[in-house]
C-alpha cells in the first residue's frame, strides 16, 4: 500500500507557456529517459560506500520521472544537496535505529531505495506530499533543494523547519513499514475511535490535539495516527512531546475536555512504547533520546 505524508499549505498559481510555430524544437539531454550514459562521480562513490555497501540502500537523485508522479511538475535535487541530505538521513534515522535495534533488524526492514526530488509535490486540494513510501521498498523525499543544516553556509534557525519536516517524513514512513510488518495493537485504534475524518485538511494541529490527536494529519486514519505519534514523539523528544500535551487547554468543538485529550495522548504514547518493546524489543525512550540528540546536532 502506498502511504503519504501530507503537509498542508495553500497556494494558487498559474503558469503560462507559449512558443511560436516557427521556433525550432530544442531537445534537452535529460538523464533517465533512455539511451543516456554518465560517469560515476564523487557523489556516487560516497553513496555507494556509505549506504549501498553496508546497508544495500540505493539513492537515486538523477532525473527519472518514472519514480515520481507523472502528472506533477517536479524538479531534480541540486547535486550539492545530495550528500548533506543523505548524511543527515543516516545520522537522524539510520544510526539511532541501528544502535537501538541492531544491524540485522535495520537491514531486514529498512527500505532499499531513496528517491530524491528537489521540489514539492503539490496536490489538487492544496496540500503538499513531502514524502511517500511504497511497499516498504522505496521512500521518496521532496523539497530537498531547500535543505540546509547548521554546517552549511548561510544557515539560519528558520531553515530548521525544512529539516524537521524531512526527518518527520522519514520516521513517519518507516513507522508504516514497521506497522505493516507487525500490526499495531487494536487498542490504539479505539482510543479516539469515531473522530477520524477525511476532512483533516480543514483542521489545524492545535484543534486536533484538543481531541487527542498529535497532529491534524493524525485525524485521517488510525494508521496515520500511529505513524504520526511515533514520528512526532521521536523528532520532538520527550520534553517536546510533553510540551505538546501540556499545551492543550479548553474543550474541543466536539466536547472533549483538556483533561480527556491529554489522557488520550498519554494512552497512545503508552501503547507506542509497549509496541516497540513487545514487537521489536526496542526501548522507545532510548531511541527517542538518540533521535532527538541527532536532530539537535543537525539544527542547533
Amino acid at each position: 500500500m502506498r502511504s503519504k505524508f501530507l503537509l498542508v499549505l495553500l497556494l494558487g498559481s498559474v503558469v503560462f507557456f507559449s512558443c511560436r510555430k516557427e521556433d525550432p524544437l530544442v531537445v534537452d539531454d535529460i538523464s533517465g529517459l533512455g539511451g543516456d550514459t554518465w560517469t560515476p562521480t564523487a557523489i556516487d562513490k560516497w553513496l555507494h560506500d556509505t549506504l549501498v555497501i553496508p546497508y544495500n540502500i540505493a539513492t537515486k537523485y538523477k532525473w527519472d520521472q518514472s519514480e515520481l508522479d507523472l502528472n506533477k511538475n517536479i524538479v531534480p535535487p541540486k547535486e550539492e544537496k545530495v550528500i548533506p541530505v543523505m548524511r543527515s538521513v543516516k545520522r537522524v534515522w539510520m544510526e539511532p535505529y541501528i544502535l537501538q535495534g541492531g544491524e540485522l533488524f535495520f537491514k531486514r526492514y529498512s527500505p532499499k531505495l531513496f528517491v530524491l526530488a528537489g521540489s514539492a509535490n503539490w496536490n489538487m486540494d492544496g496540500s503538499i506530499t513531502l514524502g511517500t513510501a511504497e511497499g516498504g521498498r522505496k521512500i521518496v523525499l521532496y523539497l530537498l533543494n531547500d535543505f540546509k543544516n547548521k554546517t552549511m553556509a548561510g544557515y539560519v534557525p528558520a531553515d530548521s523547519a525544512v529539516l524537521k519536516q524531512m526527518f518527520h517524513v522519514i520516521h513517519h514512513e518507516f513507522s508504516h513499514i514497521l506497522d505493516q510488518t507487525i500490526r499495531r495493537p487494536v487498542e490504539f485504534d479505539n482510543v479516539t475511535k469515531g473522530f477520524y475524518t477525511a476532512d483533516w485538511i480543514n483542521t489545524n494541529d492545535y484543534a486536533a490535539r484538543q481531541d487527542g490527536y498529535v497532529t491534524a494529519y493524525a485525524l485521517s486514519s488510525p494508521g496515520e495516527d500511529f505513524a504520526e505519534m511515533i514520528s512526532i514523539m521521536l523528532i520532538e523528544g520527550k520534553s517536546g512531546f510533553d510540551a505538546i500535551v501540556n499545551s492543550i487547554t479548553g474543550s474541543s468543538v466536539r466536547g472533549t475536555t483538556a483533561a480527556e485529550a491529554k489522557a488520550k495522548l498519554r494512552q497512545k504514547e503508552s501503547i507506542v512504547v509497549n509496541y516497540f518493546k513487545q514487537a521489536w524489543n526496542i526501548d522507545f525512550y532510548t531511541l527517542q533520546l538518540r533521535v532527538r540528540n541527532a536532530i539537535v546536532n543537525e539544527i542547533y
